[in-house]
């Protein structure tokens, strides 16, 4: 095992990981930019090295940098979260090109999983179903108008580069296509610096539900069950929760054998994930793109499996066995997590600023991965997200119950904050009863309009 881990990220997964790495006796480095100097994740590391200024491009964004700041360090390995240059195969490549580890999968599979056209082909071809869709990226509008003919609407029109929702548009026809291809095309260039389009046809109604996979370092590919993601605000995620209350145990266990073959495809090592759309009525599946890192929504996999997903990948990228054994654990229980964030609940736009009260909940099934307390001043520069509020229950039910009761009993003054949509949302019978997709959020928003 590594005796030195940077940690290439802030906030709270920064403090996720620096937290495994304290109980396994290594020494964990932090970065910072200059706006996070007295963070949270700098206060806990044993070492910590300032990046440079705030705006991430001068600091968390900066290859040269962060490589920099791990080779001054010591570090004989580098865990970079989620976001930033998580998914960077080029960053991945430069840290092995200097002799570090990477904790996550090769530069490679980063690479062909990072474009949707190439990962849909690959998926494609290992037996994975996919939507239909284009073969080859599109930079031209009237060539997604005739593909829209073979194809048929409605549409989903989206970025080949990135991800996170940008550049994503819905299209039921010809006029539609046209505005949203210009309008995702435009975007994709801002912020991928990729003009090039996919389009694939659009699923009314669908679940959003992902699997959580394993690249072992024997090369197994192993998968720990699925979170429902469906829980959406402009194709973003806000919670999840496993098992999914939308998926039987015949597709279930479609989608996990699906999982292990796309792993599979790519030689995967590490910690990843397969995400799909789900047609419930119809109990069908189609890859939607596979998330090469540690995804934000990982706790709950943890609270039902016991596992420690980062211990896993250090493991993984130190050549070493599993914790487990051949197999890892069944899922046991239900886990729900709400991510707590720094916007207003009604128009889910940033609040920045000073967080004058802080009070997480505490108690039996409940856990809080927070990068933020009190003191604590919330930037413009950075993702608002301030937590992610975690329970575990024996079912679905009691796991509602101790999620509405730690709800209560969190507390964040100062900053904007949607904890008041959370209770909404708990409180909405569509939620309660599981049968939701990913449009719950737009008919709790407008129904709290009229």
């Amino acid at each position: 095992m590594f005796e030195t881990v940077l940690v290439a990220n802030r906030g709270e997964i920064a403090r996720r990981v620096l937290r495994t790495v304290r109980r396994l006796g290594i020494k964990g480095v932090a970065v910072y930019s200059e706006a996070d100097e007295s963070a949270l994740h700098v206060r806990e590391a044993d070492d910590a090295v300032l990046l440079g200024p705030a705006p991430p491009a001068q600091s968390y964004l900066d290859v040269e940098r962060v490589l920099e700041a791990a080779l001054r360090s010591g570090a004989e390995a580098v865990h970079p979260g989620y976001g930033f240059l998580s998914e960077s195969s080029r960053f991945a490549a430069a840290v092995i090109d200097a002799g570090l580890a990477w904790i996550g999968p090769s530069p490679d599979a980063i690479e062909r999983m990072g474009d949707k056209v190439n990962a849909r082909n690959t998926m494609a071809a290992a037996g994975v179903p996919v939507a239909a869709g284009t073969t080859e990226p599109l930079h031209d509008v009237e060539a997604a108008v005739a593909a829209a003919r073979e194809i048929g609407f409605p549409l989903m029109v989206k970025a080949v580069a990135g991800g996170g929702g940008i550049g994503m548009a819905v299209a039921d026809d010809e006029a539609g296509l046209r505005a949203a291809f210009e309008t995702a095309r435009t975007r994709a260039q801002r912020f991928f610096g990729s003009p090039s389009i996919l389009i694939e046809r659009y699923i009314p109604h669908a679940r959003h539900v992902e699997v959580q996979v394993l690249g072992l370092a024997d090369g197994r590919v192993v998968a720990l069950g699925e979170r429902d993601c469906s829980v959406q605000r402009r194709h973003q995620k806000v919670a999840e929760e496993t098992p999914s209350p939308g998926v039987t145990d015949v597709l279930r266990g479609q989608m996990l054998a699906a999982a292990v073959r796309a792993g599979e495809a790519v030689g995967y090592r590490n910690a990843g994930t397969v995400e799909c759309l789900v047609n419930p009525a119809r109990q069908e599946f189609v890859f939607l793109e596979m998330n090469t890192r540690l995804q934000v929504e990982h706790p709950v996999t943890e609270l039902v499996t016991g596992l420690d997903l980062v211990e896993e990948q250090l493991r993984i990228a130190a050549g070493m066995a599993p914790t487990f054994g051949e197999r890892p654990p069944t899922p046991r229980g239900a886990a729900i997590e709400l991510r707590v964030y720094a916007e207003d609940p009604k128009r889910f736009l940033p609040g920045p600023g000073t967080i004058t009260s802080w009070v997480e909940p505490v108690g039996e099934g409940i856990r809080v991965d927070a990068g933020y307390t009190k003191g604590d001043t919330v930037t413009l520069y950075y993702d608002p997200l301030l937590a992610k509020l975690c329970v575990w229950g024996a079912t679905r039910a009691e796991a509602i119950t101790r999620l509405e009761e730690a709800l209560a009993g969190f507390t964040v003054e100062g900053p904007k904050v949607n904890l008041a949509f959370f209770t909404a949302l708990l409180a909405d019978e569509r939620f309660r009863s599981g049968d939701y997709d990913t449009g719950i959020i737009g008919h709790i928003m407008g129904e709290r309009h009229k």
